[in-house]
């Protein structure tokens, strides 16, 4: 096979004729701008909200060819949410600072908790989610993913005063609810009990009521599945089905030791 006739064979079989990865890369730097407009005080906050636009709409130029849904009209209503989200982070970032005794300073949980980062981008991601932006909301889910082991669907609900304690290794699929003041560990995973294509509009990840917590690589699957509020779940559990509110789960390994001689 000739080098023509290979290159030839390359570009028949591509499927994606619109598809530019520079994308990829624009939402990234457009995340960034925006994580650092709400949080470094030394940002100028007008300059980057026009800065802002200008990267939102070229990266919006490259995912959405909807003509009906001009570009201008879906900034200014995320732009609109930009106050409250900021009021919701403020409120995970003093949750980091009061329950983990190891935060010295709310900037230190700004500038240096991954978990508050994951939080952060996935607040933002789930505005545009919830405005039927595509791709965008998702390539900034994996940002915060690739940064942090974090991995959380932009169409995950997520109420108040979210904490994530050492961030890495967390899953939490699209249709999960996770109520206000939830505190969860490294290595958790709120997923689906199938994974079919057939399921994409049912609710396949659990419920989180409100004051739960969620302690280190604990699993807990199913669209049925509700922990109830102020429970306690404990390390390396697997849960399938519902728990009673104000329930203490956990796993109770079986640890043998022997002396050495």
């Amino acid at each position: 096979m000739t080098k023509d006739s290979i290159i030839e064979k390359i570009i028949s079989n591509r499927n994606t004729p619109r598809l530019d990865f520079s994308i990829k890369y624009k939402t990234e730097e457009f995340t960034n701008n925006l994580f650092h407009t709400l949080f470094d005080a030394k940002s100028c906050v007008e300059t980057n909200i026009d800065k802002l636009e200008s990267q939102f709409r070229e990266i919006y130029d490259l995912a959405c060819f909807d003509n009906e849904r001009p570009c201008k009209d879906v900034w200014n209503k995320f732009l609109t949410q930009l106050p409250t989200l900021l009021e919701k982070l403020n409120l995970d970032a003093n949750a980091c600072l009061n329950f983990d005794p190891a935060s010295n300073s709310i900037e230190e949980v700004y500038i240096a908790y991954p978990g508050f980062f994951a939080i952060a981008i996935h607040r933002f991601s789930h505005e545009l989610n919830k405005i039927c932006i595509p791709l965008i909301p998702r390539l900034m889910s994996e940002y915060a993913h690739r940064l942090t082991g974090v991995d959380i669907h932009p169409g995950a609900t997520i109420g108040d005063s979210f904490f994530i304690d050492h961030a890495t290794g967390i899953v939490i699929g699209e249709t999960c609810i996770i109520k206000e003041n939830v505190k969860i560990y490294q290595g958790v995973t709120l997923g689906a009990l199938q994974v079919k294509k057939s399921l994409k509009n049912i609710k396949r990840h659990p419920t989180v009521e409100a004051n739960v917590i969620i302690y280190a690589n604990a699993t807990i699957l199913g669209g049925d599945t509700t922990i109830g509020a102020n429970s306690i779940i404990g390390g390396n559990v697997w849960i399938t089905e519902s728990v009673p509110e104000n329930s203490f789960v956990y796993h109770k390994p079986e640890t043998q030791m022997k002396t050495k001689r």
